[in-house]
Parts: structure tokens; sequence; C-alpha cells
């Protein structure tokens, strides 16, 4: 979520932006009219026509068996989706904080924790600070057993062991912004932006140990109204000296998630929006976070070293702080290098990039100064950059001096807001903040390319990679003038064969995605809620939706948390759930540790559920005849069930269907062919092991 919004019914409320010489970048652009042809591009106008109510005719062309519109297909590829506006079940719900309505498809509801005693204001009063107890982000933790929230007041840990009856193991009162948070096995860490203390007090009247007080016109709360316009507040910059203050990275020791303690307060210059963990493959001994901070530089006179002067050649901005942390010894951590990400490297010009206005692909005047979030993948030593106004594609095999590959400017993003690779690391999406977070921005009159995703293929090898645009995506449902709706937080859902993922849109509520075909992007189960109040703007919905250890984990802003699990459907078939279940995580922090900003790589055992669910995608995109795929599926049945004495004459007859499928993937499509090869693989793989 934004700091600052670009429209004038917040400005200061959202959580997820940074200084006004960043925000500056896209302003707002009257939407395109009814019927502009689609333009898609690396710095060309994303404008495309708004999709009208679909007529009888056309609704029973899109519920026909073979169409891929019935689960609502999404606002997906180029100009992909149906191009009318299909019939929603999630639009209507009936309004309220924890009766509203709700609706779903393909996904159910396991549990739900509401907000805990100290996690909510007791006296909330009109005027007072907008998010100050609002959830954020989730990262997991302890072998399974520990979702762990943050929020604008602190921290909350809850015992997952049993996802279906969690339980609130602590809280941690420590305001200091979104709080976003990463685990490394028994370190946890949190990010402070504004109104920070080194000691977690809250902040003193008036701003000291945190910034100056809120303006009278403040944002709208997770359960407050949105007022009708605000005034920015004042630059982190402008805020006295104080020594007391935190504007950066805490480390805290989770030993025991009873008792948290805090270990390290790592500051830095433009304070910590977020973070993501980065490794080195050949430094085992140290972990690194890279740091985006995306408020006002404070002055030199609180931390030696800050330059605010933009043209100087050691400014504190157009970059990303690199810590590195000691896992022997985290109070020792400390910032190793400001990283000009955005410096062009023949001529050493540090603001090299500009994004491009919304709507219209011009060029924006005002050069891109801050990277909103980031996503390291070390399986690839390669980071995905959401940079306001631009997306990057960044190397970090010198992980301390990440070196950017590519950017990109699309006219169709307000603000690039996170990134995600698809598991081989041939896809990087990004997500666009149109509105910072606070603003309804899925409505009916809102171009339903804007305020999504935007999918990128990743060609090329070495120094030579690149992004190539490929589609897009925005949850389908219209969206009341009540409810904050934009793309947020998601992760991938690790289904073998397949580029699925989670995705929050706030009130929009969660959606369920298959973008392998970045063309034809299609929703395949989603939940929502109605909004939380009827009458008004209240900030609310989900911040992140993370797939862990076959479960969908939802943090919601003003409702708590919330425990999904995906249902069969004619999208996702049982085998492909369970496969999903026994993936295996590798590359950042241990078996049990989940930061979806240092994604992990996804390998799956040697197992008939995970050659099933090919057998079951290749059928579905009949690239296979079913009584080849019933065959190979009795046959693993046999072996499955053979005895000793039979099981050598199972074996050989399985492999020589599954030698079948080789031949076969010779003269399928490519991805048939990858499916088919894979399948192929598990299931010889797998009689190597029990021969």
């Amino acid at each position: 979520m934004n700091s600052r919004s670009h429209l004038p019914l917040i400005i200061t409320a959202a959580v997820c932006l940074a200084a006004t010489s960043v925000f500056a970048q896209n302003p707002p652009a009257t939407p395109p009219p009814a019927g502009a042809a689609p333009q898609q591009g690396r710095g060309t106008p994303g404008q495309i026509a708004i999709p009208q109510p679909c007529t009888p005719e056309q609704i029973a062309a899109a519920q026909e068996p073979a169409s891929a519109q019935q689960a609502g297909g999404g606002r997906g590829g180029r100009g992909g989706g149906v191009p009318c506006h299909m019939p929603d079940k999630r639009e209507g719900l009936k309004a309220g904080q924890y009766d509203a309505g709700e609706a779903a498809l393909n996904m159910k509801l396991v549990a739900s924790m509401r907000q805990p005693e100290g996690m909510f204001d007791p006296n909330p009063t009109p005027g007072g600070r907008s998010l100050d107890y609002a959830n954020s982000d989730l990262a997991f933790g302890e072998n399974g057993r520990l979702v762990l929230q943050g929020n604008f007041h602190g921290l909350i840990f809850y015992d997952v062991e049993d996802p279906s009856k969690p339980s609130l193991q602590t809280i941690v009162t420590c305001p200091g912004g979104q709080g976003d948070v990463s685990i490394w096995g028994h370190l946890a860490f949190m990010s402070v932006e504004s109104y920070g203390r080194i000691d977690c007090a809250p902040p003193a009247a008036g701003g000291r140990g945190g910034r100056a007080a809120a303006p009278a016109a403040a944002p709208a709360a997770a359960g407050a109204a949105a007022p009708a316009a605000a005034v920015a507040g004042r630059g982190r910059g402008a805020a006295p000296a104080d020594p007391d203050r935190m504007y950066g990275v805490r480390i805290f020791d989770i030993t025991d998630p009873r008792k948290p303690r805090q270990v390290a307060a790592v500051q830095t210059c433009r304070g910590s929006h977020t973070h993501s963990i980065v490794t080195d493959p050949k430094d085992k001994d140290n972990i690194y976070i890279y740091v985006s901070g995306t408020a006002g530089i404070r002055s030199a006179d609180e931390k030696a070293g800050c330059v605010a002067d933009p043209t100087a050649p050691n400014t504190s901005s157009f970059g990303i702080d690199v810590i590195k942390v000691p896992l022997a010894h985290p109070e020792q951590a400390a910032v190793v290098n400001h990283a000009y990400v955005f410096m062009d490297a023949n001529t050493g010009q540090i603001a090299s990039l500009h994004g491009r206005r919304q709507g219209t692909g011009e060029p924006n005047p005002n050069p891109t100064a801050g990277c909103h979030d980031v996503t390291s993948y070390p399986f690839a030593q390669l980071l995905g950059g959401a940079c306001a106004g631009n997306g990057l594609l960044l190397d970090t095999r010198d992980v301390v001096h990440p070196k950017r590959l590519d950017d990109v400017a699309d006219a169709a993003f307000a603000f690039w807001h996170s990134a995600t690779f698809n598991n081989d690391a041939t896809k990087l999406l990004f997500s666009d903040e149109w509105g910072g977070g606070t603003q309804p921005m899925c409505q009916s009159i809102d171009p339903p390319m804007w305020g999504g995703d935007a999918v990128y293929d990743i060609q090329g090898t070495g120094d030579g990679r690149h992004l190539h645009f490929g589609g897009y995506y925005k949850m389908p449902a219209w969206q009341t003038a009540t409810e904050n709706c934009v793309a947020h937080n998601g992760s991938l859902v690790p289904v073998p064969g397949r580029d699925i993922m989670s995705q929050a849109f706030y009130q929009g509520g969660a959606t369920v995605f298959d973008f392998t075909d970045p063309a034809h992007i299609q929703e395949i189960a989603y939940f929502d809620r109605g909004p939380i109040d009827a009458d008004r703007l209240v900030i609310g919905g989900y911040w992140s939706v993370y797939y862990y250890n076959g479960y969908l984990y939802g943090s919601e802003i003003a409702r708590g948390l919330d425990i999904f699990q995906l249902t069969p459907s004619e999208y996702l078939s049982q085998n492909e759930i369970d496969a999903a279940k026994l993936a295996t995580r590798e590359g950042c922090g241990g078996a049990g540790d989940l930061n979806v900003q240092c994604q992990p790589h996804y390998v799956w055992p040697n197992s008939f559920v995970v050659a099933r669910a090919y057998l079951d995608q290749l059928t579905r995109a009949k690239a296979l005849p079913q009584d080849r795929a019933d065959a190979l599926t009795a046959a693993m049945k046999d072996v499955e069930g053979a005895s000793a004495a039979n099981r050598r004459a199972a074996i050989t007859r399985l492999d020589g269907l599954a030698a079948e499928l080789v031949k076969d993937a010779a003269t399928a499509a490519p991805i048939d062919a990858a499916r088919m090869k894979a399948c192929a693989s598990t299931i010889q793989k797998h009689d190597a092991e029990v021969k």
C-alpha cells in the first residue's frame, strides 16, 4: 500500500508508496473512452475499452463447457477474457465487518481469527491516525507451526500446527509503519518507516521519537471512514533530529515465539517500507536484506551519512540499501551498500530511468527514485524490482552489488508495486497498485487492465536476459465505490506443470489464477466478502494471500487472519491439489520458512501423485487421449498394488507406457511436450526407486 495516493480522496492514508518525488511519476489519467483500441508494451499506452455487461447470448456462449471463461476468465492477455462483463457472484454482497456476505468458487474458508485484543483501537475517534492497527504482510516458520502477521502497531504470532484450529501465541506492541515481516530460522525481521522508536514505545506527542503529528484531515483507517480530502504531511527529513527514532529494520530473536526479543535495530536513511531477504550461495554465514525505503531522507544530524541532495554523487535516493546479517551474531547487522539500481551503466547517471504516464504513455518528467518492493529468487540468482515507475530485472550473483539486466515501463501501470517469478524463472509478473490501495479501483467505470498484473517473459541468456510483455490480468468482479480494491501481494501455488498464483485484491478479495499462457490468463478460484460499510469507504480487505503447506493464508487488514483450502474443479484436479502439497521449498531459509519476497524454488518428489497431476493437465488440454491417460493411471495402480514377485513385470509395463509419452512429446506443443516429458520422467524415476 502507498503512503501517498495521487487522487484527492486520500493522500497520506495508504500503506505502500514512497516519497513525493517518486509518487509524482504517475499522476492519474482520464480513463480511455469506450471503444479505444488496446495498446500494450514497452512504454506504449495501455488504454483499452471498458467492457459492458454481457448480453444473454454472450453469457450463454461463455458458459459452454469448452469456454475458458466459466470461472470468471479474468481480464487477461492481449485482449484476453470475454469482450463483455460476465455476471459474478462477488457483486452485490451484503456489507459488514464480521457479518458481511461471502462468495467463493473452488476454495473454502477453513478458519478465521479476528483481530486480537491489543491490536485494534478500543476507542477510535474521527480524525485519528488512519492505519495504526491495520494488519499487513505475512511470514511463516517454525517448521510449519508459525504464522507471523505484521501490523502497523506491531507483530502478531499465530500457531498453525493445525491450520483448521489456529491459536494466538502472542502480540508484540511495536509501532513503526506497516511492519513488513520476514523469518529466517529463529530470526524475524520487521520494517520500520514512520513514528517508530528504538525501544518500541509509542510515539510521543508532536512526533518526538516518531513523525510529526498527523494532519487534521487524517486518512481512512481499518475500521474508519475515508475523508473527502486530506493534506499531505511533512516529509521525514523535516522532523527534528532524535537519537531514539527507529527508521530501518528491526531484528527479533523468536526462538520462543511466545517471548520475542529484539536483538538489533539497523538504521537506514529512508527507513524501510519493505524488505527482502537475499542469499549468496558462497556465503553460508550471512544473509542479506534489500531495503526499499520510500519516505523522505532523514537529516545527517540524525544519521551520519544521509544525503538528501538528489544531485549528489552519494545521494541516499535512487537505490536500495543492502544490509548484511551475520547469522551467528545478528546484533552486528549493518548496512554495507546503497545500490544505485537506476544508474546508467554507460554514462554513470544515477537517475536514468523514467516511467510512463498512465493512459498516455508519455515519459514522466520525474525520474524513478526508489523501489516499492523487490523479490529475490536465489535459485536463479535474480531479482524482480517493482520500482514505482518501472519494472526491473536484476542479477544478484554479486549480492552486495545487484546488476540491472533490463527495465520496462507500461502506460497501463500507475505504480509498480510487487513482483513474482514463476518457478522456472522464465516469467516475471508485476502488480500495479493504482490508487495506492486505499481507493475503489475495481468499479465498472475503471479500465480493466489498470490496477492489475502484467506478465513478462524472461528471454535471452546471461547478461542478455530481457523482459518481453506477455499479457495482463485483473480480478474480474466489479466492486463498489465503498471497497478499496487493486492488485496487491500474492504467491505461487506450487502445482507442477502450471504457473498458478494466489493474490490479494484488498476488498476485491482473494483470487487464484493460471498464468501459464500469459496471453490467456484464467481465474480458477476466488473468495470475497461484501464491503465493510455500505455507505462509506472503510479501508480493509486482503493485504496478502499466500500459499503455505497446502493452505492459503489471507491477511485481512481490518478483520484478522483467514485460512483457506483449494477444492477440485474442472480447472484444478484433486491430483494437482495433492501434488502441490508434496512440493518442498529450497533456496531461502529452512524447510519450514516462507518469505514470499525471498521466493523459494519448488521441487516435487518422484511420486505417482505428481505424475497423475501431469496426466490431468494433458487430458484437460486434449493433448493426450483419455484412454492413454487411463492406461497409464491403471498401470501406476498396478505397480502400487503389486506384490514383490509381480512388481518388476508391472514396472516394465508402466515404463513402456511412459516411454511412449516421450515419443509423443516430439510432435506436441511446447507446454504439452514439457508435461509429457515431466510425467514420463517422474514415473521412470519412481519405478527406479522401488525396483
